[in-house]
């Protein structure tokens, strides 16, 4: 994997989003990157990342983009594209990118999925390190007792050994884009930041990002169906 980062700020909070259960991960990140004043200071590219590309109105959309927001010291990594077979590489570039700018700590934003049905998504937390659990236990957020941890968050947990790594789930019932759970782990990662967020359009928002990410996902399914096509074509 290739990493290109044209602007390094220090000691700041890697705050991470993929594409998991939910799609909570990939709209919470879209989310802070619309909501907040941030830039564009870096990608994340890898030879086997499928040949296209978004375009939402009239911009560029990263498959993995690195945004910062210097008010809160925060870097945002905001991926479109899943790291299905990757996970362990992408842990080791994130631990990299942590090691590069001297993070402080990196949050994995995810979706666990949840049998019941409640009224509004719960949302849990995990983290190595002593001083932010106490953190989170002062905003009043709940630990994570019991579950499975898969995908890139849990092998970041694994790989990232310097740097203090926590997790925010926010429970979802369904594996399409959910909204809802997304505004809710937002609202956890404010109360344990401090970044005096305006949920009045939070909700609002979120939607309308989960139309978009729909959209986008839909087109980049669709390109990917055209280009094996076109491969099958060529075999016979």
């Amino acid at each position: 994997m290739e990493v290109e980062l044209w602007k390094k700020p220090k000691n700041c909070t890697i705050i991470e989003g993929f594409p998991g259960f939910g799609l909570v991960g990939t709209i919470a990140s879209e989310f802070l990157i619309e909501h907040l004043k941030t830039e564009q200071i870096g990608k994340i590219m890898f030879n086997d990342m499928p040949a296209m590309v978004a375009i939402h109105e009239n911009k560029l959309v990263e498959p993995l983009g690195i945004f910062y927001n210097s008010k809160y010291n925060i870097a945002i990594l905001h991926a479109i594209t899943a790291a299905t077979k990757y996970e362990w590489e992408m842990a080791s570039t994130i631990s990299k990118i942590a090691s590069d700018l001297k993070a402080k700590e990196i949050v994995s934003l995810e979706g666990v999925g949840s049998g019941a049905e409640s009224e509004g998504s719960r949302v849990f937390y995990y983290s190595n390190s002593e001083k932010s659990t106490k953190l989170f236990e002062k905003a009043g957020i709940s630990p994570l007792k019991e579950g499975i941890i898969i995908g890139v968050t849990g092998a970041v947990l694994l790989r990232v050994e310097k740097t203090p790594v926590s997790c925010l789930f926010a429970e979802t019932h369904s594996n399409l884009p959910d909204s809802k759970a997304s505004a809710k782990i937002i609202e956890a990662l404010d109360k344990y930041i401090g970044m005096d967020l305006d949920y009045k359009p939070l909700l609002e928002q979120a939607q309308k990002f989960e139309e978009k990410l729909k959209t986008i996902l839909q087109k980049s399914q669709e390109a990917q169906e055209i280009s094996d096509k076109k491969k099958l074509s060529y075999l016979g």
